[in-house]
């Protein structure tokens, strides 16, 4: 059983544009969010040993596994650390107790050591009943199952899981998440898990890391990167629309929100902690956007005039995208709405989203 690890990483990889700093305490979970090529894999890369930075440090549990100024660089098998992929990867020609205990073999154990750890853990990831069967003979999930086990048989200290159950059905994928959650969720070992699905990193992670090319965009606990984005990527992977600007205290009677890059004011509340002029961001969720053919008046709210982009069904509600300047915002309404209002790509009509309804806090 592993004690609870801490991680310091200090890496950039100026070809990749890749310029990561990123401290990760005893045993937390990171859910690792970013657009394809914004240097998710990237970072995998450095910490299993499989890509050497070009200049940077990385610390675990106060073993330096690379250290670019001083000449170190731990070979990728000595790291402690282990990968899980989309794929499960295992060696075609053993069965499943075979593939696990092939991990602690690796490392030095003998054969009866390796054995009992490789049934420990099918045990462990409930696929003991699994333990005499090749791959070809296992399902999708009995497979990711089994590739589990072997991870976790390498005994690491850091665990990086690159989108783990992206392969997976629908069927097979609740199982598998959930026996990632109480593996993950021990707190004996570090974990990143690169996900585009918000389910995986409400589920698993502790902590949200947003990289945007080749930069940490944000950082902070699951729930206020998904509920408080401060990136447009973190924006929609939690379904919220996002317009960056500066923040407005007041004045020129305008009252309090942001003005867009674009020069859109918006109206808002704003954070407490925003001084006028602040780089900032204004949220708010497409349900508090309503749609109408002509410019409503009444109580301090926000109306832009946006041509219709697209339509999207999603079961009783209809995802109405158009643009504020340069930004693409959605709007959520029913059906019904959808067919009286008689939307259809191109039209012209009004976003309207009260004040109350924006958040608008600070972009670090």
């Amino acid at each position: 059983m592993v004690t609870a690890s801490s991680l310091t990483v200090r890496a950039a990889v100026p070809a990749r544009g890749f310029d990561v700093d990123l401290e990760v305490g005893p045993g937390e979970v990171v859910a690792v969010l970013g657009p394809n090529g914004a240097g998710k894999s990237t970072l995998l890369s450095v910490l299993s040993g499989l890509l050497r930075p070009d200049s940077g440090r990385i610390v675990l549990d106060g073993r330096t596994l690379t250290d670019t100024d001083a000449g170190v660089s731990v070979p990728a098998h000595r790291r402690s650390v282990a990968m899980l992929a989309q794929q499960p990867l295992l060696f075609p020609h053993l069965a499943a107790a075979a593939n696990v205990a092939f991990a602690p073999r690796a490392a030095g154990l003998g054969r009866r050591a390796s054995r009992e750890a490789a049934h420990t853990w099918l045990e462990a990831v409930d696929a003991l009943d699994l333990a005499r069967r090749r791959p070809h003979q296992l399902s999708g999930g009995q497979a990711q199952r089994v590739a589990v086990a072997r991870a976790l048989a390498a005994d690491p200290r850091v665990l990086l899981l690159d989108e783990p159950l992206a392969a997976l059905d629908v069927s097979a994928a609740p199982a598998v998440r959930a026996l990632l959650r109480d593996v993950l969720r021990s707190g004996e070992r570090i974990a990143f898990v690169v996900t585009h699905d918000v389910l995986d990193a409400l589920a698993l992670a502790d902590r949200a890391v947003v990289i945007e090319a080749g930069h940490i965009a944000e950082a902070g606990t699951v729930r206020d990167v998904l509920s408080r984005p401060r990136s447009d990527f973190a924006a929609r992977i939690a379904g919220l629309n996002l317009l960056a600007g500066e923040v407005v205290r007041g004045g020129a009677g305008r009252g309090e929100g942001l003005t867009s890059a674009d020069g859109v004011f918006v109206h808002g509340v704003v954070d407490a902690h925003c001084g006028a002029g602040d780089p900032g961001v204004a949220v708010f969720a497409p349900h508090a956007v309503a749609v109408y053919t002509s410019a409503p008046e009444g109580s301090p709210r926000n109306v832009f005039e946006v041509t219709v982009r697209e339509l999207e069904a999603r079961g009783s509600v209809v995802l109405v995208t158009g643009a504020v300047g340069a930004t693409t915002v959605a709007a959520e309404i029913t059906a019904g709405s959808a067919a009286d209002l008689d939307l259809v790509p191109g039209a012209r009509v009004h976003f309207v989203v009260k004040a109350t309804e924006v958040a608008v806090h600070a972009r670090k």
